[in-house]
């Protein structure tokens, strides 16, 4: 998934997201309303986290127009993340929109467990993902292919479970740089091509990932014969 994370605490910013980056996340922060915004109107986030005491503006503004505003990309699920622990201030929060909600301070392993309990709605499989001979554990970052374990980077692990996510679909190479990638990404580098061709490498015989010519990339769900 690709999250945008939004605190005015930069220390707390910082070290959040370089956790975030170690579990296979792609990362984007923003420390203010406007740098939040900006990043909206460019960027479709799957999970976004807002803080709502922000130096020049409130949070749970942008948990409200996210929903409704045609210039801002609203995130697939949205995260209040905050030191307000009233339980009206919860009650706003998630009646504004919000998806959940985790009050500071939090432990890093629980605001992990939400991202993945939010990555997982509208998922039946759960913390485990199946398509065909593959499965991922969402949780403990392991996969295989017909029950070998498949030795993967942070980068690898987060490309095929975001093609985990959309079997059968074929994403283009902007595609997944939106959403494995962040916003350090070079779109002009051959990183994609590069991080996929070794993925299809790991994957090994006959090849799960095709390419699409003109199109992009696609995971079959089952084998097609040659």
């Amino acid at each position: 998934m690709r999250i945008l994370f939004v605190e005015d605490d930069p220390d707390l910013a910082e070290i959040t997201a370089l956790g975030l980056r170690n579990e296979s996340y792609a990362v984007d922060v923003a420390g203010t309303y406007a740098d939040a915004e900006e990043l909206l109107r460019a960027t479709p986030y799957d999970v976004a986290c807002f803080d709502l005491g922000l130096p020049d503006g409130n949070g749970l503004d942008l948990v409200r127009r996210v929903s409704h505003d045609p210039d801002l990309h609203r995130p697939r699920r949205t995260l209040v993340l905050t030191a307000r622990d009233a339980v009206a201030d919860r009650v706003a929060g998630l009646d504004a929109g919000a998806d959940d909600y985790l009050v500071k301070p939090f432990h890093f392993a629980e605001l992990v467990a939400r991202l993945r309990a939010l990555g997982r709605r509208g998922n039946e499989q759960g913390a485990t993902l199946r398509v065909g001979e593959l499965t991922v554990d969402l949780a403990t970052h392991q996969a295989w292919r017909a029950g070998r374990g498949l030795d993967l980077t942070a980068r690898e692990f987060s490309l095929l479970r975001y093609f985990m996510h959309h079997p059968g679909v074929v994403l283009s190479a902007e595609d997944l740089l939106e959403h494995v990638w962040d916003a350090h990404a070079n779109p002009f580098t051959a990183s994609v091509r590069v991080i996929l061709s070794r993925l299809r490498r790991k994957l090994g015989d006959p090849p799960l990932i095709v390419t699409v010519t003109g199109v992009g990339y696609q995971l079959r769900a089952e084998h097609e014969p040659r």
